[in-house]
């Protein structure tokens, strides 16, 4: 009995993560609303003011994106459910990562988390989200493709080149203007 009962509660633990908190249970707009959760992991990915740490988290958070991905399809017995968000979730800190490590390589430090948020930077902040839902949406090549890769591969590796289209447009704008 004790066993059926941890495996449910490991169960829900792996769906919260998975649906973001609850976010990814919202009727409307699951993946948008499950991507502003993302703010919040890009400041604490932040906080440290390391490089090193950012890349890692970014890389491990990534990992437990597929596991928790790949996990809640077996729960909800569902291949990519609308409410699994956790890849939108990882994919935000991703989305500034070209910014960040322009800062850090023109800097040598770290760009505190409340720069992208000033007054001069939260519109640009604003559209790095914007283009990420757009890339997200539509799934332009090989995004969509991606999807069929095997478990929470595809949930997950579709918004990371989503989130690296967002660096490329983000990086050629820098260029250019």
């Amino acid at each position: 009995m004790k066993s059926i009962s941890k495996t449910a509660d490991m169960n829900q633990l792996i769906l919260l993560i998975a649906q973001g908190l609850g976010t990814g249970l919202s009727p409307k707009a699951p993946g948008t609303i499950g991507t502003f959760l993302g703010i919040p992991l890009l400041v604490l990915l932040l906080l440290p003011k390391s490089l090193i740490f950012f890349v890692g988290m970014m890389l491990l958070t990534s990992i437990a994106s597929v596991y928790f991905c790949s996990q809640a399809e077996i729960i909800l017995e569902q291949s990519d459910p609308a409410s699994v968000v956790i890849d939108e979730i990882i994919a935000v800190p991703v989305c500034f990562s070209g910014w960040i490590t322009a800062i850090y390589f023109s800097t040598g430090t770290m760009p505190d988390w409340s720069y992208f948020f000033s007054s001069v930077n939260v519109m640009w902040s604003f559209g790095i989200i914007l283009l990420f839902r757009i890339f997200d949406i539509i799934k332009p090549w090989p995004i969509g493709q991606s999807q069929e890769l095997p478990n929470g591969w595809g949930v997950t590796i579709d918004d990371l080149l989503a989130a690296l289209y967002v660096n490329i447009i983000v990086g050629l704008f820098a260029l250019l203007f």
